[in-house]
């Protein structure tokens, strides 16, 4: 899902008062931690992930693997928090997240 400038600002407002509500440390991505992020993102739709992983690149590979094999959008990225976006059709329409025209 591709998002527009405005999209995002909307989302990093939104995501400003957010804590992490998932953090993946050296051990990597797991079953259990993909699982318990697909749940996560199912509910809330907008979420920080925390990685703790020493190796830039490392941190890099694990975020970009979040986003391409979960079709999330990556909003912004502080340091080793990341916040992701995924709209879920199957919550009802006055709980998801409506985001402004691009």
């Amino acid at each position: 899902m591709t998002l527009g400038t405005s999209q995002k600002k909307y989302l990093r407002g939104l995501g400003h008062q957010l804590k992490p509500l998932l953090m993946i440390g050296d051990g990597g991505l797991s079953d259990s931690v993909l699982a318990e992020f697909e749940s996560t993102l199912a509910h809330h739709e907008l979420i920080k992930v925390r990685v703790r992983v020493d190796d830039r690149t490392s941190r890099d590979a694990i975020i970009a693997q979040l986003c391409t094999n979960h079709a999330t959008t990556l909003v912004q990225r502080t340091g080793n928090v990341a916040l992701l976006y995924r709209a879920n059709p199957q919550k009802p329409a006055t709980k998801r997240i409506r985001l402004p025209s691009k």
